[in-house]
């Protein structure tokens, strides 16, 4: 049984300390909305050993212990990286919306992708919004992700929701009654300034401009030793 994750859930009616249960959860890939862009991508990490999707968009299930909120995480070696994402949660009949890190083995997804969402903890931040509250400005939502390289900060990701496909016509996809209570959705991802790479530190933050308010959590990485 996954243990509860204590996180705050913020409404009209303010926000609300909870302990949520996750005992499902889900990494979508492969979600832009421009068709081609995704091709185009794909063939990239073809070229770098990345087997193609069997669909798009494709949906990986992965342990829902993996869920963190902590701000440290371990993992083996030193190839795993972090990508921010929107998340999506169904708790007590409602839909929630909050960040995340699909962190990844960068070298694990070249055999194979599914082991490779497995192998890492999910951090995500432990607030979330009501996606109602959001959805008539969804695609104003900006995802941001910085790094820390050499000792210095920098911007690794930036960019609108409005480069994945919305909520909605996920959720489709991913079945034509929606989420169930007590599953997270992570919901795909922005292309990485400067390349896809190892990520021993991160911060995320899902942005809403309209209603002035962000999500936002960072992590480091402990690296365990590879002995063979």
């Amino acid at each position: 049984m996954p243990r509860p994750l204590s996180l705050t859930l913020e409404s009209r009616s303010g926000p609300s300390r909870r302990e949520v249960v996750v005992d499902a959860a889900v990494i979508a890939g492969w979600t832009g909305r421009d068709p081609d862009a995704v091709e185009k991508h794909i063939k990239e990490l073809e070229a770098l050993g990345v087997k193609r999707p069997a669909t798009t968009p494709i949906f990986y299930r992965v342990a829902a212990a993996r869920l963190t909120t902590s701000d440290m995480i371990e993992a083996v070696g030193e190839s795993s990286g972090g990508e921010v994402e929107f998340v999506l949660l169904q708790h007590e009949g409602r839909l929630w919306v909050g960040a995340g890190s699909d962190h990844t083995d960068r070298e694990v997804e070249k055999c194979g992708v599914t082991v490779s969402k497995q192998l890492c903890d999910k951090p995500i931040g432990s607030v979330f919004w009501s996606y109602d509250e959001v959805a008539p400005h969804w695609d104003e939502l900006i995802l941001r992700a910085h790094l820390i390289e050499a000792g210095k900060r920098s911007l690794y990701q930036e960019g609108r929701v409005s480069a994945m496909m919305h909520p909605q016509a996920l959720l489709d996809k991913y079945s034509n009654t929606g989420l169930r209570d007590g599953t997270a959705m992570f919901c795909g991802t922005l292309a990485a300034r400067g390349g896809v790479r190892p990520t021993p530190e991160l911060s995320f933050e899902l942005e809403d401009p309209v209603l002035g308010r962000k999500i936002a959590h960072g992590y480091r990485v402990q690296i365990l030793p590879i002995l063979g």
